[in-house]
């Protein structure tokens, strides 16, 4: 089972980008799926979350501005974020919720002017 998250970069603040997580195998089909974000010297979070019929949920620190999607075909997990925060430069990364944990390699998201 592999999880491989892409389309990060950099970003000023106030920005927008879109995260993709391809999945493979079964975690994508039968779970409930997350993105999480990890900053230097902070502990991993939860910022966003999917169940496989498509409900999602939040934290207050992100809600109405990140959106989660799954296309269940594709066994591809996106996020979509908006009015980035130089507080929100971390690598993120896509995995079951809870997670298995697979974790994968992440990908890097800066915030910064």
């Amino acid at each position: 089972v592999q999880l491989q998250a892409s389309g990060g970069g950099l970003v000023q603040p106030g920005g927008s980008l879109r995260l993709s997580c391809v999945a493979s195998g079964s975690i994508f089909r039968f779970n409930a799926m997350g993105w999480y974000r990890q900053a230097p010297g902070k502990q991993r979070e939860l910022v966003a979350r999917i169940t496989t019929g498509g409900s999602t949920n939040y934290p207050d620190s992100v809600k109405g501005r990140f959106t989660i999607s799954r296309d269940n075909a594709k066994r591809t997990v996106s996020l979509q974020m908006n009015s980035l925060k130089p507080e929100e430069t971390a690598v993120y990364y896509c995995d079951s919720e809870p997670p298995a944990p697979l974790w994968g390699q992440g990908t890097q998201v800066t915030v910064s002017s």
